[in-house]
């Protein structure tokens, strides 16, 4: 499992990108890494980048922190992530430094990127939604390594005093209104909510509802010595016990409406439920939809096993274009890289050669430190990548990299609609299959032919 938040760097980037490179944080610098720059002279990328932007907002960097629970992540492995996340979110546009810190019992990552990108020059939107993009991303890394992942409960809103409960850290009450929710939610009656309140542990008084006994029911959670009174004050207008029958009515309402519209849902409808057992003619209706359900599944493919080849080929379609666009993401990522060096070493080469006709070239160096570090940095990365500086043409780079973002749109799509559709078909698959299992002697499908037969 993974923690993320990140925050805005204002103003001492070098100092930030020093206290993350720390040599004794990182297993003697071993754990840093970088992209579109070095992290010895990333402020100076960093610069060079904002001054191209128009954009006026005095961020100038991002500190992006993934943290994992102690003992579950190996030092390279978290390093891994911690780039592999960098790469996703940014998308090889900005210039970023990856460290891990090591020195604390939980591992942690540390990303520090560019507020501007090298492509379009346009600033980073922190905002709620490319946070909520950052943990899911950080999530979809850790189910890659088999890490734990925050799980999201369901929930729906609480009410003021719930949230104002939990806010304060009372996890007891929080814990047993999970826990009551859970009751309702399964009961068909008031007397089997308070069964399985009682099958977990739970002792329960004040609980009838005749009007003789006490004005509250009353909870003792496992392990607990305090009851707690279901009240509006202590647990809020939803826990009484009133009101917790009122739920558990409505509920079974809603359950009732869901049966008379069958023929439209999705799913199949459970016949093991006790309701169905005591009623004959419940159970004749449950399985005639469930048999209009199959059979609507079924009318959509030829066969189970055109079904199955159709699924298969999904699968197939999904994981050749996942490769594709993998393979091109690469691609995007060197392009980027390339495009970022080409600019910093055209803008910058006027410097290096005023810098060689100088009179007094220390005193020139002291004035235009930034721009001849850039210009050697970039040589040196152009020369790495095997680039002739001297026929750089960065139009045409940035034309090509347009058309890659092109074709990644097109692929993207491809794989979610293949994704998409593998899923809806697997689902039709589940319902035939469900249904022949639990019905046989209702429905027999034939391979070769369309219909099934009743």
């Amino acid at each position: 499992m993974a923690y993320t938040k990140i925050h805005a760097v204002k103003a001492t980037v070098h100092k930030a990108i020093a206290y993350i490179c720390n040599p004794d944080k990182t297993d003697g610098s071993l754990l840093i890494s970088s992209y579109g720059c070095s992290p010895e002279t990333a402020h100076f990328d960093f610069k060079f980048a904002l001054s191209k932007t128009s954009q006026s907002d005095e961020n100038k960097a991002y500190h992006l922190i993934q943290s994992f629970l102690p003992g579950e992540v190996d030092f390279d492995t978290a390093h891994q992530i911690g780039m592999e996340l960098a790469d996703k979110v940014l998308e090889g546009k900005y210039s970023y430094v990856v460290s891990t810190h090591i020195d604390r019992d939980h591992i942690h990552n540390h990303i520090i990127f560019c507020a501007a990108d090298n492509i379009d020059h346009h600033k980073y939107n922190d905002c709620k939604r490319s946070y909520y993009r950052i943990r899911h991303l950080s999530d979809e890394l850790c189910r890659e390594y088999h890490l734990s992942v925050i799980v999201p409960d369901g929930q729906r809103g609480k009410k003021y005093n719930e949230w104002s409960a939990d806010k304060h850290g009372d996890s007891r009450k929080s814990e047993l209104r999970r826990d009551i929710n859970a009751a309702i939610r399964s009961a068909d009656t008031y007397d089997e909510f308070l069964h399985l309140l009682r099958a977990k542990g739970y002792v329960v008084k004040g609980e009838t509802l005749d009007g003789k006994s006490p004005k509250y029911i009353s909870f003792l959670p496992p392990g607990r010595e305090r009851f707690v009174r279901g009240s509006v004050k202590s647990l809020g207008a939803e826990y009484t016990k009133e009101r917790i029958a009122e739920r558990i009515s409505e509920n079974v309402q809603n359950r009732g409406k869901a049966l008379t519209v069958g023929s439209t849902g999705k799913r199949l409808i459970d016949t093991s439920q006790e309701k169905f057992q005591k009623s004959a003619g419940l159970k004749r209706w449950a399985e005639i939809e469930n048999l209009k359900t199959a059979a609507s599944a079924y009318s959509k493919v030829n066969s189970i096993a055109d079904l199955e080849k159709k699924i298969a080929e999904c699968s197939a379609s999904a994981k050749s274009n996942r490769e594709k666009l993998t393979i091109l993401e690469r691609r995007m990522k060197s392009m980027a890289e390339i495009i970022k060096y080409a600019q910093q070493y055209q803008e910058n080469r006027p410097y290096q050669i005023r810098y060689r006709k100088a009179k007094n070239p220390d005193d020139y160096f002291r004035k235009h430190e930034t721009e001849l570090i850039l210009y050697d940095g970039a040589k040196e990365m152009l020369r790495r990548a095997k680039i002739d500086h001297r026929t750089l043409d960065i139009n045409k780079l940035r034309a090509e990299f347009s058309q890659m973002e092109q074709k990644k749109k097109e692929l993207r799509q491809a794989y979610q609609t293949a994704e998409k559709d593998g899923r809806r078909l697997e689902r039709e698959l589940d319902k035939l299959e469900q249904y022949l299992s639990t019905e046989p002697n209702t429905i027999s499908v034939q391979k070769n032919t369309k219909e099934p037969t009743l």
